[in-house]
């Protein structure tokens, strides 16, 4: 029996050619924190075969980047800006950086529309711009979701600065997609020194600490209808979700920490209620049948991580999932759809 479904990846990066450069200046300068001179300055700096295919695969929109979907089985991507995207620079260049990253996506989104949809950048640095250029993202350029790259250096989406960018999110009814950024110095140093600050381990360090962050400090209590998005299967914390109930409500009640507040739901209510989750750069079966199980099934979905995890194989053995066919379109394509509000 043929597939009868549309395979929708939903965790895809690019970068304008302008930003890469943008991070060569940086580099060049000793400009950003340790992180990103780890990470940039491998994927920039090395001549081995994968970091170089890499970068000529984010800054690829159409032809490389089509082939690559053809030969994996995947008919269509959702774009992102590739971490850590604007939140590593100054606040002017940021602004311009997400204008352009998203005039350029939504040109590959207008030359293919079957194939792209796209995220879109802003500038967390300025809240009100940032706000600004979400809703001409959504209302003009018809993208379908804010990407924020974690950490804006250092600061997190607890920190209520960022909250207006949230709120609008929320009004638009469009997901934010968390995405992993390396480690920021204060934290990055003992795993950096083991080899540990990139994606083996690090990126879940610091995005699940992250969303953490997010639902301890009320933002779902704040934004009740804010949709948030993350990606390898939520970094680890469903596999947590008892041991975090139970030591928010003691810390609560010990009144230890004054960060720690009452809410109005369980950590874990909202990780079900509020929380969408990619099987990016985790393509286990065990791994997604856990994460179905505990969360909802219809809360997990399809990603690859192209092009830092592309492995074409892989779609194919996510086709092998025990599940049947109408929750394998479930998986693969309906809940992206109702999701990111796609029309293809």
């Amino acid at each position: 029996m043929g597939v009868t479904y549309r395979r929708i990846a939903t965790e895809e990066a690019f970068a304008p050619a302008e930003l890469l450069d943008c991070y060569r200046r940086m580099l060049h300068d000793g400009r950003g924190d340790k992180g990103f001179q780890s990470l940039w300055g491998f994927y920039l700096g090395s001549a081995a075969e994968r970091p170089r295919a890499v970068v000529r695969r984010l800054a690829d929109l159409g032809a490389e980047r089509i082939a690559d979907m053809d030969a994996a089985g995947i008919d269509h991507q959702v774009l992102a800006l590739t971490a850590p995207g604007t939140n590593v620079l100054d606040a002017v260049t940021a602004r311009s950086m997400a204008t352009l990253a998203n005039d350029v996506a939504a040109q590959a989104v207008r030359d293919h529309p079957d194939r792209f949809t796209a995220l879109a950048a802003v500038a967390w640095q300025e809240p009100d711009s940032a706000v600004a250029e979400l809703e001409r993202a959504v209302s003009r350029l018809g993208m379908c979701g804010v990407i924020a790259n974690s950490h804006v250096q250092g600061r997190y989406l607890d920190d209520q600065r960022f909250w207006p960018v949230l709120e609008a999110a929320e009004r638009l009814d469009v997901p934010v997609y968390l995405h992993p950024n390396t480690p920021n110095d204060r934290m990055v140093e003992p795993l950096h020194e083991a080899g540990l600050d990139g994606a083996i381990y690090g990126f879940a360090v610091e995005t699940g600490m992250h969303l953490l962050r997010i639902i301890t400090s009320g933002v779902f209590d704040r934004f009740p209808r804010l949709k948030l998005v993350v990606g390898h299967l939520g970094e680890a914390l469903p596999f947590w979700l008892p041991r975090i109930d139970h030591f928010h409500a003691a810390q609560v009640a010990s009144g230890r920490y004054p960060a720690m507040k009452a809410l109005q739901l369980r950590p874990s209510d909202y990780l079900r209620r509020n929380v969408w989750y990619t099987t990016s750069g985790m393509a286990w079966q065990p791994g997604i049948m856990f994460v179905r199980d505990v969360v909802g099934a219809d809360r997990v979905l399809y990603a690859m991580d192209y092009p830092y995890q592309y492995v074409a194989d892989e779609v194919r053995h996510q086709d092998e999932l025990p599940l049947d066919a109408a929750e394998l379109r479930e998986f693969f394509e309906g809940i992206a759809t109702r999701l990111f509000h796609l029309t293809v």
